[in-house]
């Protein structure tokens, strides 16, 4: 399962779903509630007030359709979405390209303060769909991307729910706690995997959230990439990485984590083997 990210549909996996169904696998691409897998349409008047916990219940509701727990990739708010699944024991092993954090980890620098800085100054802007303007995007997201590409991408890209990018940036305002993840209750391997140049969701941020996860989880920096990892260019070694974590290195981090864990009260960690 292939999760996308804010301002985002599925097709941005396009080069990943391919890569993985030649590789044999079933590959799914959901959309994110309030938002078509196609292109055009118009704004879903609830977008702007859709939680994170809404995005992950439609996602919770999709995978126990399934046979057997799968293998997640998440990218960006979808590495969270990732996360808060794992901690609700649905995943087998997940990869988080450029993932946004969990709470209760807190963002605070000048790059991200650059990019949405626009969005938060319009009233209310926790209850609207919002999409910063090219300019801000081209800085701060798509930085890894030809002058090109960056216009490609930009013109599919769609509005994201205010909520949730409140939930996210002021987690410790949030009443709910949307974005928490209790580390111990995840129980699946995680792999972080964050551009050296990423502006809108830090290495730094990145490596904490991913000691903050415990053993189940480990980081690795990607030099030469910034945020758009499933398109930009050199996607095609971070697909690699990706399956060689899923079908080799998971399984290990799983029983390593269980055997540290010993008496202590971590769910237990569960692994499914490869079909054949």
């Amino acid at each position: 399962m292939l999760i996308h990210g804010m301002w985002s549909r599925p097709d941005v996996w396009t080069n990943f779903r391919l890569y993985f169904e030649h590789r044999g696998y079933r590959v799914l691409t959901p959309a994110l509630r309030h938002r078509s897998a196609g292109s055009g349409g118009d704004v879903h008047p609830d977008l702007g007030s859709t939680s994170l916990r809404d995005y992950a219940d439609d996602l919770e509701a999709e995978i126990l359709q399934l046979d057997e727990p799968p293998f997640v990739i998440g990218h960006s708010m979808g590495g969270l979405l990732a996360q808060m699944l794992a901690a609700r024991g649905l995943l087998r092993a997940g990869v988080l390209l450029a993932s946004a954090h969990c709470g209760p980890l807190v963002a605070v620098n000048s790059h991200v303060a650059r990019i949405f800085a626009g969005t938060m100054l319009r009233r209310r802007f926790w209850t609207k769909p919002q999409l910063p303007s090219y300019k801000t995007m081209r800085w701060g997201v798509l930085n890894g991307c030809s002058e090109e590409d960056a216009r490609d991408l930009y013109a599919r890209l769609v509005p994201e729910s205010g909520r949730s990018l409140a939930e996210i940036a002021f987690n410790y305002l949030d009443r709910h706690h949307s974005s928490l993840v209790r580390r111990e209750q995840v129980n699946c391997p995680l792999l972080f995997l964050t551009g050296r140049h990423d502006r809108i969701t830090a290495p730094g941020l990145a490596r904490r959230n991913a000691e903050y996860i415990g053993p189940m989880a480990r980081f690795e920096l990607l030099p030469g990439h910034a945020h758009w990892l499933p398109g930009e260019d050199g996607w095609q070694r971070i697909a690699e990485r990706a399956a060689l974590y899923l079908e080799h290195e998971a399984a290990h981090i799983a029983t390593e984590a269980q055997t540290k864990a010993g008496a202590l009260s971590r769910a237990p960690a569960r692994w499914w083997p490869l079909p054949a």
